[in-house]
C-alpha cells in the first residue's frame, strides 16, 4: 500500500448468523492518521465490524482491506502492525503488571518503555501485583498498556475505558493523543460521547447492522441536528430553533427587558446528535447476539 491509500477500506461489508444480519453493507475508510470512531448501541454491529478488520471472524460477503491486506489473510507480519484492545481479555493473571507488559514488549523492534505505558494507563502503584489481584478496571488498564506498547501502525480500541475513573480516562486520552502525533491510525468504539467528541476526527454511526450516518465529529447528523435552541418564559415556557441566537436574544430583550426570563442557550452536543440519529432509524436492530455485545 501507498501512504495515500486508505489504511482501512471496507466495501458492501456483510455478515449474517443464520437468519440474523448482523452485518448489512457497511462502507467506510479510515484514512492514515486518523482516529475514527464507530459508534451505535448495544447490538448494532461494532464489534462483528472490528473482529472482521482484526482478522478474528470471517465476514459473509462485501470486501475490506487493512493495511493493504484482507484481514481474513493476514499472517503474523501483518499482525504485529496492529495494536488491539478487546471488550474483555482471558489473562489468566499469574505475573505482576511489570512482568507482563515486559513479556509483550519483548515481542516487537521499537516499543514503548514498559515505564512509560504503565504511567500512562495509572497503574504506577500495582506494576509489581498480580494481574489475577487487580480489580476489574485495573485489568481494563493492563488491557490498554497490552494494547499500545508495540506502537503499532493501527490501533484498535474496542470500548478502552470501561471502570477507568475520571483521572485515568484524562491520562488514556493524552496517551491516544500521543499516538496520533506519531502518526498512529486509530479505530475506536466507545460508548463515551464525550471521548469520541475528544479523540475522534469522524465517526461513524452504525444502527441495525447499517451505517446511517458518517462524517467529521462536527458534520455528524447535518445542520439542521446542531441547531442552537433559544428557550425564555413569555406568558409560559418558550422555545426556537434558530441559527442566530443572539440575533434572537436582541429581540427579546428589546421586547422583554434585558433581563430575559428563563434565558437560556442549548447547543446540542455529540450525544444529543448521536440519540437523535439513532433513535430516529427504523433500521435498529433490537435482537442481540453474544459475539457482539456492543
Amino acid at each position: 500500500m501507498t501512504t495515500t491509500d486508505p489504511v482501512v477500506s471496507v466495501r458492501d461489508l456483510r455478515k449474517s448468523y443464520g437468519s440474523f444480519v448482523a452485518l448489512d453493507g457497511v462502507t467506510f475508510d479510515i484514512q492514515r492518521g486518523e482516529t475514527f470512531a464507530l459508534l451505535g448501541p448495544n447490538g448494532a454491529g461494532k464489534s462483528t465490524t472490528i473482529e472482521i478488520l482484526e482478522g478474528y471472524r470471517d465476514r459473509s460477503g462485501g470486501e475490506a482491506t487493512v493495511l493493504g491486506v484482507d484481514p481474513s489473510r493476514g499472517g503474523l507480519d501483518w499482525k504485529a502492525r496492529l495494536g488491539i484492545v478487546l471488550q474483555s481479555s482471558g489473562e489468566s493473571g499469574a505475573v505482576t503488571v511489570r512482568e507482563q507488559l515486559s513479556h509483550f514488549a519483548s515481542f516487537y523492534p521499537n516499543p514503548r518503555t514498559v515505564d512509560e505505558v504503565i504511567a500512562a494507563v495509572g497503574l504506577e502503584s500495582k506494576q509489581k501485583t498480580l494481574i489475577r489481584n487487580l480489580s476489574g478496571g485495573q485489568r481494563r488498564r493492563v488491557d490498554v498498556a497490552l494494547g499500545v506498547i508495540g506502537r503499532p501502525e493501527l490501533l484498535f480500541l474496542d470500548e478502552p475505558t470501561t471502570g477507568f475513573d475520571p483521572e485515568a480516562r484524562h491520562q488514556f486520552w493524552d496517551l491516544i493523543r500521543q499516538l496520533k502525533r506519531e502518526g498512529t491510525t486509530i479505530l475506536l468504539t466507545t460508548h463515551y460521547l464525550d471521548e469520541a467528541a475528544q479523540l475522534g476526527d469522524r465517526a461513524g454511526v452504525i444502527a441495525g447492522g447499517r451505517l446511517i450516518d458518517i462524517g467529521t465529529i462536527t458534520e455528524i447528523g447535518g445542520a439542521e441536528a446542531r441547531t442552537p435552541i433559544v428557550r425564555w418564559t413569555e406568558g409560559g415556557p418558550r422555545e426556537q430553533l434558530t441559527t442566530e441566537p443572539g440575533a434572537l436574544i436582541a429581540s427579546l430583550q428589546t421586547r422583554l427587558g434585558l433581563e430575559v426570563p428563563g434565558l437560556e442557550i442549548i447547543r446540542p452536543s455529540l450525544e444529543d446528535v448521536y440519540l437523535g440519529l439513532v433513535t430516529s432509524t427504523s433500521s435498529i436492530s433490537t435482537g442481540s447476539i453474544s459475539e457482539d455485545a456492543s
